[in-house]
């Protein structure tokens, strides 16, 4: 079989993360990607679930700013409860 040669531009951060990932499981990103390739061309999907996380929404990240700031600056009203026995 031929092999060709494939380009693309990725962050630096997953790319340094990838490669560490691979290091640990003694591969290289081309065979990380080759499995990759291959398990999506046999199954004719991605091999995983894509979704979005709401914790990252914008929305909830505004929230969390908000609130760590009013920690951060004595103005928020932090309250003791008693713990709830399941």
């Amino acid at each position: 079989m031929a092999q060709v040669l494939v380009n693309f531009r990725m962050d630096q951060d997953d790319k340094i993360g990838m490669e560490e990932v691979c290091k640990e499981l003694g591969m290289s990103m081309t065979t990380a990607f080759t499995i990759f390739a291959k398990k999506m061309r046999r199954e004719r999907r991605i091999p995983f679930e894509v979704s979005v996380d709401p914790f990252y929404a914008e929305s909830n990240i505004a929230y969390l700013n908000k609130v760590t700031s009013e920690i951060d600056s004595g103005k928020a009203k932090l309250v003791t409860h008693d713990l709830i026995e399941d």
